[in-house]
């Protein structure tokens, strides 16, 4: 049985796709689940998700038999996002402008949470994998944007890309009580340190 967004979009045992109303399905739910847990908190009705997302009660827990199932899939679904973000903006963007917007999406990311902390912070063993996951995936993902920047001048070259991850994070942490205003100015003096110090490419001199 699928229990996952990951599941979900790999191929069968027998090498098929999912099939794409399963991951219409499955998107429609998560982004549902989102929503609902935002506004009603963590412990929110499953049929109100179901109903939210166009769904039957049913399909919702085919995808997802445990309530730790959706909420770890919620996660899992944004860090692959911003994954996928970084190599996107490293080849379309100047490295600087593309480290900046990256920080910021981490405002986004942590926005996600919101609603969501009461079951993350339980103790509950079914979210004892997740730290690792999210920052196994952005570390490196955020290195690269960072090699670039330093590469190009943009940013001081010293950046331990692990520690600018949890101060990013860290400084992030108003947007999931609903104020990302306040997380993305934050972010945004914290990637402006980091232009002190680097080491620009040489101007021309004057004839």
């Amino acid at each position: 049985m699928d229990k996952d967004v990951d599941e979900l979009e790999m191929p069968d045992e027998r090498g098929r796709p999912a099939r794409a109303d399963a991951r219409r399905n499955v998107d429609a739910l998560l982004r549902a689940a989102m929503d609902v847990f935002a506004e009603l908190g963590v412990d929110a009705p499953m049929r109100t998700i179901a109903a939210r997302a166009g769904v039957g009660v049913g399909t919702l827990y085919r995808h997802f038999p445990q309530r730790s199932d959706l909420i770890k899939a919620i996660i899992r679904r944004e860090v692959d996002g911003c994954v996928e973000a970084a190599a996107t903006l490293v080849a379309t963007r100047e490295p600087g402008e593309a480290l900046a917007s990256w920080m910021q999406r981490l405002a986004d990311f942590v926005a996600t949470k919101r609603g969501l902390g009461p079951a993350l912070h339980s103790g509950d063993p079914a979210y004892q994998a997740l730290p690792d996951y999210v920052h196994g995936q952005l570390t490196p993902a955020l290195r690269s944007l960072l090699d670039a920047a330093a590469s190009a001048g943009s940013i001081r070259a010293d950046v331990d890309a692990g520690e600018l991850l949890f101060a990013g994070l860290r400084l992030a942490m108003p947007a999931s009580e609903g104020d990302t205003g306040q997380a993305r100015r934050m972010i945004a003096l914290l990637v402006d340190g980091l232009r002190y110090g680097a080491d620009a490419p040489d101007k021309a001199k004057p004839r």
